[in-house]
């Protein structure tokens, strides 16, 4: 308990400790001190013992982008060019000035101040040189070219510094820095740099110090290629200002490409590269190891520096470097929250058409006769209006015997043709009711208009299930891609490594590998191959080889090769179905036409079904090859849009029914095929039956409903059934199954699928027609359509590549 509480108060210490630097941080940049600090320092650097580029570009970039900040770095960089030399001060001061002068003119006038800016940066600085040259009477040509050297130098600077200075702010980027931008913040460091030249610490040089640092830590976050680029810049940089610092350049570049080389060591072995870096150039030119020593203390202690950085700030400049570990997580949080978020709005979407589907499924409120009370009420009500209103038995039969009236008359409404032949009804009636004939008259014309409001009730009854399913199918399949949108791509680091590893030991290079599922039955795995020749690599021997691996048949779904020889190609490896399907068709138009009523179709669903249908247009010629082909595009359409069958053929339905005012209907004939488990589902839409063949064995699939496009709802019956490798499933129109001249055309057609000889699905296909033609001897009198489909077990092409290695069964069993 004792110790939970020490371990509390630390981590409220740490957190107190890391709110006050926060504040801290924020006070320095919001005060002005920070800026004018660097305002100093840049002040204070010249290069080349005379030149002082920097300070006028730096109070011209603040004056655009922090305008708040504009006096104090102005009074910074006159301060920091006094520290140097009075003549430096009054030149800087001179420059700035002007440049306010021409600002103040260029502002009224100009919209793109940044294009403008580095233009006043050169102007300003050649007129306080020239004017310096006009006082001292030293208007020379050599004076003239160092002013012109010196004001090309600071319009490149403004040009960085507007582009760097904004990264100063400490304030969190929400984007990724590019490779320009991190070259000039770092030109922006050295130039930083350059304004402590001449301060030392024990004889140890600031700039050298805080050179080497810089260079360690950035090539500890970005490797050798940043590590070298940094030094490069900055040994080049503090070389300009100091010639004596001419050898630092080759040691920070060299420092950098060592440490960015050890980074694996992590801080330790980037401190080794400078080390060593130091050494080899050190003692370059048979220099001994004690003038070595000052540049040795320095890295040692830029090093010692390096080590007491915290992680958090390292890995918080590494967020915007691309390349590296921290800017990959940061991209990976985005894409993320961009996928969640997107997730989200299809979520609210499949949410409000289930909604919407709930509110069409309200049904009114029926009797026990399944009649809307509503309706027939006020079907009573209007008859009494006319007759019951100005009778003076009025209130002996509404009120006294309310039950009796009012059955009396729904009785009447109901079976109107039966109580008129009923005499002791009818003497009942005349009974109970002084204008007996009058009520019976207005019943029977009342009713016809009682009957077509009910039949347009039920119409849009029957409209508004049919919609409450299509919406219903919508929000499933929208809820489904929501599921897919936040499937997270997953890691699978040692199948990767084994992979590529295998692969490699058979002489293929792998350029990238992206493992996306490796779940049973849904692997799906992207690479690019190096070179490609084009043989049938992927099929030959990754596919067989990733089958071993993951225990499953894999099989190649798409090839992309590239149009040159030893390009890159991309392969994309998915598991492969249990079950594969082969079909064959043939067809015929009536009378030898070339064009046919009948259309088929066989579709592949990326759910992992296989759809075979079949329509007959009503009629024969064009029109009805239309109607038939149009049904099954639409059907397609929306089967591979992830909707359920029945509710697509619903959906067909409603379409084509409300679309032709002409009686032209279509019959379909759907069967959809499991092909993980060989299950099978036929919905026949007044569609002959479909026969499946098991060796000797002939089984009949029928189901009886009203060509598609008749009524606007209907249920669709679906017969279900569980087929079996080397089934031949046997589908066709009605001018096959009832073309055949024989009297029991079902006994017929069984005898004949019986005595097939052959499981090819096209000669059966072309067997059964010719079989149908040969009865009519040769006379077609209708369209005739006939699609077979061969089910078997889906066996791989190639056997399976057994290569492992044995660094990575080492692996997998620790």
């Amino acid at each position: 308990m004792r110790s939970l509480t020490v371990m509390k108060g630390v981590n409220l210490q740490f957190l107190w400790f890391k709110r006050l630097m926060v504040k801290m941080e924020k006070l320095i940049v919001q005060s002005g001190i920070f800026v004018f600090a660097i305002g100093l320092l840049l002040g204070r650097a010249v290069i080349l013992n005379e030149m002082s580029p920097f300070a006028i570009p730096f109070f011209a970039s603040i004056l655009l982008l922090k305008r708040e900040y504009a006096k104090v770095t102005f009074f910074g960089v006159i301060l920091g060019a006094s520290f140097y030399s009075l003549e430096n001060s009054l030149f800087v001061a001179t420059g700035a000035m002007i440049l306010l002068l021409l600002n103040k003119m260029i502002e009224r006038r100009s919209k793109d101040l940044l294009k403008t800016l580095p233009i006043l940066v050169l102007i300003s600085g050649f007129s306080s040189r020239v004017l310096f040259m006009a006082f001292e009477q030293s208007m020379v040509t050599t004076e003239f070219i160092v002013a012109a050297v010196e004001s090309s130098l600071s319009l490149l600077l403004a040009m960085i510094f507007l582009q760097s200075i904004p990264l100063l702010t400490l304030k969190p980027l929400k984007r990724t820095l590019r490779n320009e931008e991190i070259v000039c913040f770092i030109i922006l460091l050295a130039s930083i740099l350059t304004g402590t030249i001449g301060w030392t610490v024990y004889d140890m040089s600031l700039e050298n110090l805080f050179a080497r640092y810089i260079v360690m830590l950035l090539a500890f976050i970005g490797g050798a290629a940043i590590g070298a680029t940094v030094g490069v810049v900055i040994g080049l940089i503090l070389s300009l200002a100091d010639v004596a610092s001419l050898s630092q350049m080759s040691l920070l570049a060299f420092s950098g490409l060592l440490g960015g080389l050890l980074k694996e060591g992590k801080k330790f072995g980037v401190g080794i590269g400078l080390i060593v870096g130091t050494l080899l150039i050190g003692m370059y030119g048979g220099k001994t190891l004690t003038s070595v020593y000052p540049a040795l203390l320095e890295s040692l202690v830029a090093f010692l520096l390096f080590l007491i950085t915290p992680q958090s700030a390292i890995k918080k400049i590494a967020r915007y470097i691309p390349g590296t570990n921290e800017h990959s997580k940061e991209q990976q949080q985005y894409l993320k929250k961009l996928r969640d978020v997107t997730a989200n709005r299809v979520e609210q979407f499949s949410s409000l058409f289930q909604t919407l589907s709930n509110s069409f499924t309200q049904a009114p409120s029926l009797n026990e006769d399944g009649k809307d009370n509503s309706e027939i009420d006020y079907y009573l009500s209007r008859v009494t209006e006319k007759s019951c209103q100005t009778c003076f038995k009025k209130e002996a039969c509404w009120v006294n015997h309310f039950d009796k009236t009012y059955d009396f008359m729904k009785q009447m409404m109901h079976n109107y043709e039966k109580t008129s032949t009923n005499f002791t009804f009818q003497r009942e009636w005349d009974k109970h009711c002084v204008k007996s004939k009058k009520v019976k008259e207005l019943i029977q014309y009342e009713l016809s208009f009682y009957e077509a409001n009910v039949k347009l009730r039920q119409k849009v009854a029957e409209s508004q299930r049919l919609v409450a399913d299509q919406l219903l199918g919508v929000s499933q399949v929208m809820g489904n891609f929501a599921k897919e949108i936040q499937r997270e791509r997953e890691h699978h680091a040692f199948q990767e490594d084994q992979i590529v590893e295998s692969l490699y030991g058979l002489g293929l290079e792998i350029d990238t590998i992206d493992i996306y599922s490796l779940e049973s039955g849904q692997a799906d795995i992207e690479m690019t191959l190096s070179s490609c020749s084009g043989h049938g690599e992927g099929e030959k021997i990754i596919a067989p080889l990733l089958s071993d691996i993951l225990k499953e048949t894999i099989i190649v779904k798409k090839e992309e090769h590239a149009h040159y020889p030893g390009g890159l190609c991309t392969l994309m490896f998915g598991s492969a179905k249990a079950y594969v399907v082969e079909t064959g068709f043939a067809n015929a138009a009536k009378g030898g036409a070339f064009v046919s009523g009948d259309s088929y179709s066989t579709i592949e669903l990326s759910s992992g079904k296989y759809a075979i249908a079949i329509s007959d247009g009503m009629g024969n010629g064009e029109r009805a090859h239309f109607e038939s082909s149009d049904t099954l595009q639409l059907l397609a359409k929306i089967l591979q849009s992830g909707i359920d069958e029945t509710v697509a053929i619903k959906s067909v339905n409603s379409v084509l029914s409300l679309r032709t005012k002409d009686d032209i209907f279509s019959t379909l004939d759907l069967s959809m095929i499991d092909l993980q488990n060989a299950s099978a589902k036929f919905l026949k839409i007044a569609s002959t039956p479909s026969f499946i063949k098991r060796g000797d064995q002939v089984i009949m699939i029928e189901s009886s409903n009203l060509p598609i496009g008749i009524l606007q709802e209907f249920d669709v019956e679906v017969v279900s059934e569980q087929l079996k490798a080397g089934d031949l499933l046997i589908m066709m129109s009605d001018g096959i199954y009832e073309g055949a001249n024989a009297e029991n055309k079902e006994m017929w057609m069984k005898r004949k699928i019986r005595e097939l000889k052959t499981e090819d699905p096209q000669e059966v296909a072309d067997l059964i027609l010719e079989e149908v033609i040969r009865t009519r001897h040769g006379d077609i009198q209708d369209d005739m359509t006939v699609v077979v489909a061969n089910i078997q077990h889906n066996l791989p092409k190639w056997k399976t590549i057994p290569f492992y290695s044995s660094n990575l069964k080492r692996k997998k069993a620790q």
